[in-house]
């Protein structure tokens, strides 16, 4: 059974200070529920962040975690994140419905690096991004981005509503895909500000995937996703249970 801890015990474990316990509290790096005027946590969820390496105060990657998505243990799905990266040779993220990044990029090329490096070049990645929650297909369907780069998304739903998206892209389709791109670039340095040249130059480390790798990256996405989802599941019920034990205290306490 799962214990609850007070803000003090979560103190001893965390070693941090109660004021970072509730701003923890605040931004979604920790759930917790109010019974009676105390707050108490899920001694579990402490171990998994002590284990885990659940992004602690003062790491410069802190990420939102509002709305629906609270069910989504950033620190669980980064680390898998990574490895699904890594493994496919692409970049990926996983977004809030608006297209706002939920983590980091894994395996971000410098090409992308570069455009992401200025603040329109971010905010036109994240327009790309908001635009793949409007695809009304359940399958991942690639498409081009702002840059000129394909990607593409699997939806995480959690109790029928659309938390997140898992994005993998930064690639091209063809060595010729990836030599013609040459001829847009001046365009993306004047619009965002960035060097042609290092942009240039970037455009040579770019993943070429053929037909064969980008049916296995559909396959592995629309999978990590759903593992996402099933994460995503078993947190909402963990929360869910949390706030019956809170209500209870209420009615005896009341």
């Amino acid at each position: 059974m799962d214990e609850l801890l007070t803000a003090k015990q979560v103190q001893e474990q965390l070693k941090v200070d109660r004021t970072t316990i509730y701003r923890m509290l605040d931004d979604g790096r920790l759930t917790g529920v109010k019974v009676g005027h105390q707050w108490r946590f899920s001694s579990q969820e402490v171990q998994t962040m002590l284990s885990g390496g659940r992004m602690m105060p003062g790491d410069s990657t802190a990420v939102r975690n509002q709305g629906p998505f609270t069910v989504l243990p950033l620190h669980c799905i980064q680390p898998v994140q990574n490895v699904f990266a890594e493994i496919a040779n692409v970049g990926a993220v996983t977004t809030a419905p608006d297209g706002e990044p939920l983590t980091k990029i894994s395996n971000s090329c410098r090409f992308c690096d570069l455009i992401l490096s200025s603040e329109s070049g971010r905010q036109a990645c994240v327009a790309s991004w908001r635009e793949l929650s409007a695809q009304s297909d359940t399958q991942p369907r690639f498409t081009t981005c702002h840059a000129g780069l394909q990607y593409a998304r699997a939806r995480i739903e959690i109790n029928g509503d659309l938390a997140a998206m898992l994005i993998a892209g930064q690639f091209y389709t063809s060595t010729t895909e990836r030599e013609s791109a040459h001829m847009r670039v001046q365009a993306l340095a004047d619009a965002y500000g960035i060097d042609v040249g290092l942009l240039n130059e970037a455009i040579q480390d770019i993943t070429v995937l053929d037909a064969r790798n980008r049916e296995k990256l559909s396959t592995w996405l629309k999978s990590v996703a759903h593992t996402f989802e099933d994460i995503g599941h078993e947190r909402a019920e963990l929360m869910g249970r949390l706030q019956r034990i809170a209500e209870m205290s209420t009615l005896v306490t009341a």
